[in-house]
C-alpha cells in the first residue's frame, strides 16, 4: 500500500494535511484482534472480473464471483485452529492470537495485494486515524493455495523474511532456499509427488504414459521432474506431453484429446487443476474416449465436481495422489456455530452472507453491494444449517483443511518456543531472546526448528528446504453397480508405495512388451525409449535378465544355451574311445596287433621250415615286432590328449616305422647281396651282410630317428592344446606338433627310407633266385608310399579329431599293407600249401622261374 503525507504549509489546494491511501481497493477479508496476529490467504471465490481500464475514470475494483464452499471452510478451519490454541493453556499461555484472513479470488493481483496488506499492516478499511497508523503487521501468513501466487508473493515477502506457510502450493521450485528463504509448507513438494506417482507406475509395470500439465509453474515443474526421473531408473517414458490451456480454447482441447485418442499409451497422468479437468472431460465425453487409466495429481484427486454419473464411465478406476487426510476434532461443531452477521457491514459479514445465500439458495434483501444477486427466496438468517445436505459440514475427508490446521499450529509452536527462551541464552546476537515485538525473521529461525505431533498422530517438521515430511494417500475412484460413486483410500506413500486392494482389472500399459532373457533391447529410431524391438543374442552371448540393453559374452570355455539365457560348458571334442570312430580304429589297431602276434607265432612254430629260413627269419621276426609296435602306437592317438601322450605318440610312431622300414631295407639289401654273391667272385659281398651287419644297420638307421625325436622333444615338443577356432561352440582338444620342422624331418626320414627300399626292391624284383622277396617288398613299399603321400594333404585339411583319425588310418593302412604284402603269401603256403614249404619245392620253383 502506498500512502501520501502532505505538509500543511503547502498552499497548493491539491495537498492535504491528512493521511490518505492511494487507491480505493477494498479487500474481502475477516479479522480478529489479538496480541499476535496471523494472516491467511484463501480462495473464497473461484473467479474475478476486472472492468475495462480506459484510465479516463477512476479504475474500479474487480468483482469476485463463484462462491467456493471448500475455500470458505478453509478460512473457518484457520479460525477454529486459532480459537483452539487460545483455549489451550499449555500452548502460548497468556498470549491471544488474532487473525486477518483475505480472499484472493483465485487471482494473482488480488492475492498479491492482500499479502502486501498483511505484511505492512495497512489496509484502507482498518486505518485508525490520520497519522496512518493501523494494526500491527502479521507475524506470519498461512497461504497461498496456488504455486503461482506463492512464488510471486514469497519472492517479495522473502526480501523482508516474513514467514509464509502454504497449505496447498506444491511446486518443487519453491524448495529453492536462496529464492524463497522464508517459505514453508505443510503439503509435500511436487518432487515427492512425482516420485510417488513413479512408484505407482513401477508397482503396476506401466511404462508407456501420456502426461497432461497445466500451463503454469505447477504443471511445468512437474513435467520437468517427470522427464528427469521417469526414464533410466523406472524404465518408463512419455508417449506425449501436452499443456492444457487456460480459459476457453476448444480447438486446442480438441487437438489434445485427438492426440490421446490416437496414442497407444492408455495411462494418462494429469498434473493440472480442477478447472482444467472440467474443460478437458467435456471434450473427452464428446469424442467418447474410453479405456484410459487416469492418474490424478493432488490438485484434482478429491474433486467431487468430476465424480458424476456422466463422467464416471470415463473416469472410473482413476488412481490419484491425495494429500494426507487427517482428523480435526471439534471442527464440525465450530462450523455449525457460524451465522450471517446482518448488522455489521464488514467483509466477514459479506462472506457469511454469501455463504448463507449459496447454501440455502436464498437472498438477503437488499443484497450486499458489489455482489451478484442470488436467485431464490428471501433469507431470514435463522435457517438451520444442519438441516441441509452440504459438503461444508462433511469433515470425513479433511485434506487441505488438515494442512491449514498444521500450518497454524506450526506458527503457534514456533512462537511458543520463542517465548520460552531464557534471557541470556537465546539464539540471537548477544544471546538475546525474542518477545512479542519480535521481527518476522526471528520467527523464521524457530519455524526451521519446529517439531511437534498432531492429535491425529502425524509428525510435523520442516527440512532444510522448508518442506514437510512427505506422506500421501492413494485414492481409487470406484463406480458402483448402483450408479453411485465411491472414492476410497487404497494405500499410502511414505518411503515406498503400500497398496491394499486388488488390481486384477488393471491392464499392463507398455509401448513394447518386455524383452525376455536371451534377447536385448534395440531402440526404434525416432521413437521414445520405451518403444523397442527384442533382438535375440548372437551365438556365444547371453542376457540373463528381462529388458537387457546388451548381451554379454560367455567365458572362453563356455557357450550360450539354446535359449541364450545362460552359459553352458562348451562341448569337448577329441578322438574318444567311446565314439564309433574311435571304437572302430581301436578295434582295428588291436586286430592288427593280434594278427601280428599270430603271424609271429606261426613263424616261430615253423621257424625250421624252408620258407621261413629262406626269408631271413631274424629280420622277419624283427619286422613283425616293429609292425606290432606300429599297430599299438596308433592307440596313443585315441583318447584325451595329455602331455605324455602328445610327446610319445609321434616319437613312438616315428621310431616304430623307421624300425619297420629299416628291416625291409636291410632285407632288400640282403637280397641284392645274395644275388651278387651267387656270381663268380661275389662271395665277399655276403661277408659284409652277415647277421651282425644286418642288426647293426637296423640299429643305426633306427638310432638316427631316435636322435631326431629326442632333439624335437627337447627343443619344441608336442603339447596338448584347446582349439576354439574350428568350432565356436566346441573345444577341440588336440596335440600341436610344436616344431613343424621336427615333424617334417621325422616324416621325411621315414619317407626317405621307404623310397630307398622301394627303389632297391624294384631293381631286384626280377632277380632269378628261388627265394627272392623283392617283388613282395616292391609291392609293400608301393602301398606304403601311396598311403603316406595321400596322408599329407588329408592331414593338413582335416580339423580337430579328424586329423588324428587320418593319421591313425594312415598308420593302420600302411601297417596292414606291409603285413599282408610281406607275410600273406608266406602264411598261405605255410598253412594251406604245406607241400610247397619244402626245399625241393622252393628250389624247383626257383628253377622254373629262372
Amino acid at each position: 500500500m502506498l500512502y501520501s503525507y502532505f505538509s500543511s504549509a503547502d498552499s497548493s489546494p491539491i495537498y492535504s494535511s491528512s493521511c490518505q491511501l492511494q487507491g480505493q481497493f477494498h479487500l474481502n477479508g475477516m479479522h480478529k484482534t489479538g496480541d499476535v496476529v496471523l494472516g491467511g490467504l484463501f480462495e473464497i471465490h473461484f473467479f474475478s472480473t476486472y472492468p475495462d481500464l480506459s484510465f479516463t475514470s477512476e479504475p474500479q475494483q474487480p468483482t469476485c464471483y463463484g462462491f467456493d464452499v471448500i475455500g470458505f471452510r478453509l478460512t473457518q478451519t484457520m479460525a477454529f485452529a486459532i480459537d483452539e490454541i487460545n483455549r489451550n493453556s499449555n500452548l502460548l499461555p497468556n498470549v491471544t492470537l488474532g487473525y486477518s484472513l483475505y480472499d484472493n479470488c483465485n487471482t494473482l493481483g488480488v492475492g498479491f495485494r492482500a499479502a502486501l496488506s498483511l505484511a505492512s499492516g495497512l489496509e484502507e478499511q482498518v486505518i485508525l486515524h490520520q497519522s496512518c497508523e493501523g494494526p500491527t503487521p502479521v507475524l506470519g501468513i498461512v497461504g497461498d493455495s496456488s504455486s503461482t501466487r506463492s512464488i510471486a508473493i514469497s519472492t517479495v515477502l522473502g526480501l523482508y523474511r516474513v514467514p509464509m506457510v502454504s497449505y496447498f502450493s506444491t511446486c518443487s521450485c519453491l524448495s529453492d532456499r536462496k529464492k524463497f528463504p522464508s517459505f514453508f509448507r505443510t503439503i509435500p513438494s511436487d518432487a515427492f509427488q512425482v516420485r510417488a506417482i513413479i512408484q505407482i507406475l513401477k508397482r503396476f509395470g506401466w511404462t508407456w504414459i501420456g502426461l497432461l500439465i497445466s500451463d503454469d509453474a505447477y504443471g511445468l515443474h512437474a513435467a520437468r521432474s517427470f522427464q528427469s526421473d521417469l526414464g533410466p531408473t523406472s524404465g518408463g517414458c512419455l508417449a506425449y506431453t501436452e499443456t492444457l490451456p487456460w480459459g476457453n480454447n476448444p480447438a486446442e482441447r480438441k487437438r489434445i484429446v485427438d492426440v490421446m485418442k490416437k496414442s497407444t499409451a492408455r495411462v494418462v497422468i494429469v498434473f493440472a487443476h480442477e478447472g482444467h479437468m472440467i474443460d478437458l472431460m467435456e471434450e473427452v465425453v464428446r469424442q467418447n474416449v474410453t479405456g484410459l487409466q487416469w492418474i490424478a495429481s493432488e490438485a484434482w484427486t478429491s474433486a467431487t465436481v468430476l465424480q458424476t454419473p456422466r463422467l464416471m464411465p470415463y473416469l472410473g478406476g482413476t488412481l490419484g495422489i491425495a494429500i494426507r487426510q487427517g482428523e480435526i476434532p471439534g471442527l464440525r461443531d465450530f462450523l455449525l456455530q457460524i451465522c450471517p452477521d446482518l448488522h455489521h457491514n464488514n467483509s466477514y459479514g459479506n462472506n457469511m452472507v454469501r455463504f448463507w445465500e449459496h447454501t440455502f439458495q436464498c437472498r438477503f434483501a437488499p443484497p450486499p453491494a458489489g455482489w451478484v444477486e442470488a436467485e431464490g427466496a428471501l433469507c431470514t438468517g435463522q435457517e438451520d444449517l444442519e438441516s441441509v445436505e452440504t459438503e461444508f459440514l462433511d469433515v470425513s475427508n479433511l485434506r487441505p483443511e488438515y494442512n491449514v490446521y498444521k500450518a497454524v499450529y506450526a506458527l503457534a509452536y514456533a512462537l511458543d518456543n520463542m517465548l520460552q527462551c531464557e534471557p541470556g541464552r537465546g539464539p540471537f546476537s548477544g544471546n538475546s531472546c525474542g518477545n512479542l515485538r519480535l521481527e518476522p525473521w526471528q520467527l523464521v529461525y524457530y519455524l526451521e526448528k519446529v517439531n511437534f505431533t498432531t492429535s491425529f498422530g502425524d509428525q510435523v517438521s520442516f527440512d532444510v528446504n522448508g518442506d514437510v515430511l512427505p506422506i500421501y494417500d492413494i485414492m481409487n475412484w470406484q463406480w458402483l453397480p448402483d450408479g453411485r460413486t465411491k472414492v476410497q483410500t487404497v494405500g499410502e506413500v511414505k518411503k515406498s508405495v503400500t497398496l491394499d486392494f486388488s488390481h486384477s482389472y488393471l491392464l499392463t500399459h507398455v509401448c513394447s512388451e518386455s524383452c525376455p532373457p536371451g534377447t536385448r533391447m534395440a531402440r526404434k529410431k525416432g521413437e521414445p525409449e520405451c518403444c523397442f524391438d527384442c533382438i535375440p543374442c548372437s551365438d556365444g552371448m547371453i542376457s540373463n535378465k528381462t529388458d537387457s540393453m546388451e548381451c554379454t559374452s560367455c567365458p572362453e570355455d563356455f557357450w550360450s544355451s539354446p535359449q541364450r539365457d545362460h552359459c553352458v560348458p562348451k562341448k569337448t571334442e577329441f578322438l574318444s574311445y567311446h565314439e564309433p570312430l574311435g571304437i572302430c580304429l581301436t578295434a582295428t589297431s588291436l586286430l592288427g596287433t593280434f594278427i601280428c602276434a599270430v603271424v609271429l607265432g606261426i613263424f616261430i612254430y615253423y621257424r625250421r621250415t624252408p620258407i621261413v629260413r629262406a626269408n631271413n627269419s631274424e629280420l622277419s621276426f624283427q619286422l613283425l615286432l616293429s609292425l606290432k609296435l606300429c599297430f599299438l602306437c596308433s592307440l596313443l592317438f585315441i583318447g584325451h590328449p595329455r602331455v605324455w601322450t602328445c610327446q610319445l605318440r609321434h616319437a613312438a610312431f616315428g621310431i616304430s616305422f623307421v624300425l619297420c622300414v629299416s628291416c625291409i631295407l636291410v632285407k632288400t639289401m640282403v637280397v641284392l647281396a645274395v644275388f651278387k654273391a651267387s656270381k663268380p667272385g661275389g662271395e665277399a659281398s655276403l661277408k659284409w651282410f652277415g647277421a651282425v651287419q644286418q642288426r647293426g644297420t637296423v640299429l643305426v638307421l633306427t638310432s638316427i630317428q631316435a636322435t631326431i625325436c629326442t632333439a624335437w622333444l627337447l627343443s619344441s615338443s608336442p603339447a596338448p592344446h584347446k582349439n576354439i577356432q574350428y568350432h565356436n561352440d566346441k573345444i577341440v582338444y588336440e596335440c600341436v606338433v610344436g616344431s613343424t620342422v621336427g615333424f617334417a624331418v621325422l616324416l621325411g626320414y621315414i619317407g626317405l627310407l621307404a623310397i630307398l627300399s622301394f627303389l632297391l626292391a624294384f631293381l631286384a624284383r626280377n632277380l632269378p633266385d628261388s627265394f627272392n622277396e623283392a617283388k613282395l617288398i616292391t609291392f609293400s613299399m608301393l602301398i606304403f608310399c601311396a598311403v603316406w603321400v595321400t596322408f599329407v594333404p588329408a592331414y593338413i585339411s582335416s580339423p580337430g579329431k579328424y586329423a588324428d583319425a587320418v593319421e591313425v588310418f594312415a598308420i593302420l593302412a600302411s601297417s596292414f599293407g606291409l603285413l599282408v604284402a610281406l607275410f600273406g603269401p608266406k602264411c598261405y603256403i605255410i598253412l594251406l600249401r604245406p607241400e610247397r614249404n619244402t626245399k625241393k619245392a622252393i628250389m624247383g620253383r626257383g628253377t622254373t622261374n629262372s
